[in-house]
């Protein structure tokens, strides 16, 4: 079966306005279902069955053939999803996610494996989220590199507003149309979009929208970003501009870098009016065109003010130097982030030393700080990393001496309880420095 899906990615490349007609034998094959499963990782949270890998695959058989029958007679019915919320910076009530249960999460990973080689061969290079063998640190990597060595002076930030939650689901299956011909296909994602929420004890019906947390939301929603915006990008809007264009994204964050003034304030003008067409709104607050580059610097401050920073994926990039006095893109932390991942750690030491012993807490702390500077720890970025190293080291500290009414350790002992854990230390481990050239 993978192999025949590679086949499948290979026709995609070479023939890049083919339709493909049969596909739908691939999702509802046994093996291939039986392969999706495997992949799923049995500590997940389950949806509104309760049924978790485990129990699903102690019948699996039975399970699966039951499953590929349902679906080869359109008898399958996705469950509504559960509702949860994660914690999100700025709101009470969290980033709201929707659980599938585990039977319909191996329908949608057999769907995402039929389409994903269909879509790899004709997603645009600027696009980086959620794809195979892409990450936020290429992304990154490539925005810094364009600003640096490109003709680039103005950019213009954007932010679509609750994009998972506003995709319109007649659009979604026109872009579907341009390269599945496949019904049964297009049925099936269908009823996967409009399957409902759980929440509260009650199902509510989905008319719009692409659920956080589902397996196959991610690949619909650069399918339809794929259309909306960068091909939008590339064919038209780079093509009309005078000057040099550029444009990254990953997921539904992006950042558009240009040569000249007004074609940045033309693309920040137009932007609103091309995703408002596609059912999306732009947050107009948190969308803006600056002056960055270069010359950022120094026209700032023959206007007597500070150079203006933007925000993307987590870091603040901001107009710095190298040690030879030359303009180099910097990065840093945002506020924002680190405040929030401070208080993330902060409550999470509060409830652990209830239940945690000290060698443990200790661990799953290191754990996470090192979870921290695996994405953090980049060029540039060692302030930020290292006042984060030391502010968790003085809030375990704080909560591991809290645990009992006797003090658990002094700081020598606590030094010497972090050399046995191996506590991590706030060095670059991602190299992202915008002045080297991308290897040929």
């Amino acid at each position: 079966m993978a192999t025949d899906l590679t086949r499948i990615g290979e026709k995609a490349r070479k023939e890049p306005g083919l339709v493909f007609t049969s596909l739908y034998h691939h999702i509802c094959d046994e093996d291939n279902l039986r392969a999706c499963y495997d992949t799923l990782d049995g500590r997940k949270a389950t949806g509104v069955d309760g049924v978790t890998k485990k129990e699903y695959g102690e019948n699996l058989e039975e399970n699966l053939r039951d499953l590929s029958e349902r679906l080869k007679r359109m008898g399958y019915r996705p469950q509504p999803k559960r509702r949860s919320y994660i914690p999100k910076p700025g709101s009470e009530k969290g980033r709201p996610l929707g659980i599938s249960s585990l039977e319909d999460k191996i329908v949608e990973e057999a769907t995402k494996c039929a389409l994903e080689p269909i879509y790899e061969a004709v997603f645009e290079d600027s696009s980086y989220g959620y794809r195979p063998g892409r990450s936020q640190h290429q992304c990154l990597d490539a925005l810094g590199r364009t600003i640096q060595q490109e003709k680039v002076n103005f950019v213009v930030e954007a932010d679509i507003r609750g994009f998972f939650d506003t995709v319109h689901h007649e659009w979604m299956v026109k872009f579907l149309r341009h390269r599945i011909g496949d019904e049964r296909v297009i049925r099936l994602i269908v009823r996967m979009l409009k399957s409902g929420i759980m929440e509260d004890g009650l199902v509510h019906a989905t008319e719009k929208g692409t659920p956080q947390g589902s397996i196959l939301s991610p690949l619909l929603s650069n399918i339809y970003l794929h259309y909306v915006l960068d091909l939008w990008f590339s064919r038209r809007v780079s093509g009309q501009c005078r000057g040099e264009a550029y444009y990254c994204r990953y997921a539904d964050d992006f950042v558009a870098c240009f040569q000249y003034k007004d074609e940045a304030e033309g693309f920040r003008k137009s932007l609103g009016v091309r995703i408002e067409g596609f059912g999306l709104q732009l947050a107009e607050e948190k969308t803006r065109s600056i002056e960055f580059g270069r010359f950022a610097r120094d026209s700032a401050r023959r206007r007597g003010e500070k150079p203006e920073e933007f925000t993307f994926l987590g870091f603040t990039h901001y107009c710095g130097k190298t040690k030879e006095g030359y303009f180099k893109v910097k990065r840093r932390t945002s506020r924002k982030k680190l405040s929030a991942s401070l208080r993330k750690f902060t409550d999470w030491a509060r409830k652990a030393r209830h239940v945690l012993r000290k060698g443990e807490m200790l661990r799953a702390a290191r754990s996470r700080v090192i979870g921290h500077l695996s994405y953090y720890a980049i060029t540039d970025n060692s302030e930020r990393c290292s006042f984060f190293v030391y502010r968790t080291t003085r809030i375990l500290y704080k909560w591991l001496n809290r645990k009992s009414q006797r003090k658990a350790y002094t700081w020598e002992g606590f030094n010497q309880a972090l050399a046995w854990v191996r506590w991590p230390r706030a060095g670059t481990r991602v190299d992202l420095n915008p002045c080297r050239r991308a290897a040929s």
